[in-house]
């Protein structure tokens, strides 16, 4: 196993270092930030900051300010450790909070809402309705998904409508064999007309120095069990954008928590699809140029079916002169983690071997949504042009299953 990016939390350090103002103690103005181990590739760390430096204050490393951003309403501040940043960083109090801007934004344009870095657009959630083609049914309609999602350099990795399955819709999960009371609801296949999932509301847009990010609520309809369309699961869809600050690679969270308004709730049945979250993949990547890799040391040919904590999917640049694609990760406390997942035969869509990738929690076995119980499910994924190794893989997924945690020391 690689090494842990395990930063402990020293109780007795911040007793000394944020004692009461009552006690007539002297608030020190500078306190170290004391990481306990590092790790080979860049990931988030937060640490909870005194009331004292909220009237001001600055992050710096080897005396370089670094980027990060403040919470006001928890005190929690986040910022991005790079490798190469050693193991202590050091917060000066100051006349007002200081962080430089790394230019991450969440902006609505047209009908998206838009997580760009430094003024490249990256990640795209369509909040209004798209239509398909004219001439396909209008019942594929459909809002709440995410398309494009681009690579640093400018590739797009996802794909919509197409012509072969219109209802899939670049990054998305919707649940497909449900059962409410005793009738079958499906809201991933749109073309039987039983359900679809909508975007109804945006809870929450912020943009940063470290991540910009945003909360949309989405509703799942069921069409066909009462007389008129019912609401069967409210979900808040988080997606979280970070910034690696290296140019071929960024980072981007992926948390559903959902529930079920329902008297009796609702039952996912098990199913290959469903769920989780799919993504389809653009039309250059076939059988032939693409691959497969998972955290078991499964391939294209041996992934479908498998249970994996994380699995890298990749294919030629849009130029044909390199490599980009996504790595995905599954969080520990996910239901049946390690995750089932949905690869595409290879020899899929008459051959092609077109690729699709899903972690699909209900694959082996059903599960019973209680009414009003809110369940959760969290994914981060690694977007890269280039390549982006094993070894590389397992240390982003170690960051993001073991809780960070620091030391603050008085200085």
């Amino acid at each position: 196993m690689n090494k842990l990016f395990v930063l402990k939390l020293s109780t007795i350090s911040l007793f000394l270092v944020f004692m009461s103002c009552n006690t007539g103690s002297t608030v020190r103005d500078k306190v170290l930030v004391v990481l306990k181990d590092s790790s080979i590739v860049s990931v988030p760390v937060q640490f909870k900051i005194s009331d004292v430096f909220l009237k001001g204050f600055k992050l710096t490393n080897n005396e370089n300010t670094v980027a990060f951003q403040l919470d006001k309403r928890t005190g929690i501040v986040r910022f991005m450790h790079q490798p190469s940043n050693g193991t202590e960083y050091l917060v000066h109090t100051t006349e007002e909070t200081r962080s430089i801007s790394l230019g991450l934004k969440a902006s609505k344009k047209d009908g998206n809402l838009v997580l760009s870095s430094k003024g490249n657009p990256l990640i795209n959630y369509r909040y209004q309705m798209t239509y398909p083609p004219k001439g396909v049914d209008s019942v594929y309609g459909k809002s709440g998904f995410i398309h494009p999602i681009l690579t640093p350099k400018g590739d797009t990795l996802t794909r919509i409508q197409p012509p072969d399955h219109y209802h899939h819709y670049g990054l998305w999960g919707p649940w497909t064999h449900t059962r409410i009371d005793t009738t079958r609801v499906d809201f991933w296949n749109l073309g039987q007309g039983m359900g679809t999932v909508l975007f109804k509301e945006f809870k929450e847009v912020e943009s940063g120095s470290v991540f910009s990010s945003f909360t949309a609520f989405q509703e799942h309809l069921d069409l066909i069990t009462s007389d008129a369309p019912q609401v069967a699961l409210n979900e808040d869809i988080e997606v979280r954008l970070w910034d690696l600050d290296r140019p071929d690679r960024y980072m981007f969270d992926y948390t559903s928590r959902f529930k079920s308004p329902l008297e009796n709730g609702m039952l996912f049945e098990a199913y290959r699809y469903g769920g989780g979250i799919g993504l389809r993949f653009t039309e250059r990547w076939k059988a032939d140029n693409s691959s497969v890799l998972t955290s078991e040391g499964n391939d294209r040919l041996t992934a479908d079916g498998t249970n994996a904590r994380w699995c890298i999917v990749s294919g030629p640049s849009s130029n044909g002169k390199g490599v980009s694609g996504i790595l995905f990760m599954s969080h520990p406390k996910n239901r049946m983690h390690p995750e089932p997942i949905r690869v595409w035969p290879i020899d899929a869509n008459n051959g092609r071997g077109d690729q699709f990738f899903q972690f699909c929690p209900i694959r082996n076995e059903a599960w019973k949504i209680a009414p009003n119980k809110e369940y959760s499910l969290n994914y981060r994924m690694v977007v890269f042009d280039g390549m982006l190794t094993a070894e590389e893989a397992e240390a982003y997924w170690q960051a993001f299953a073991v809780p960070l945690k620091v030391e603050l020391v008085s200085n």
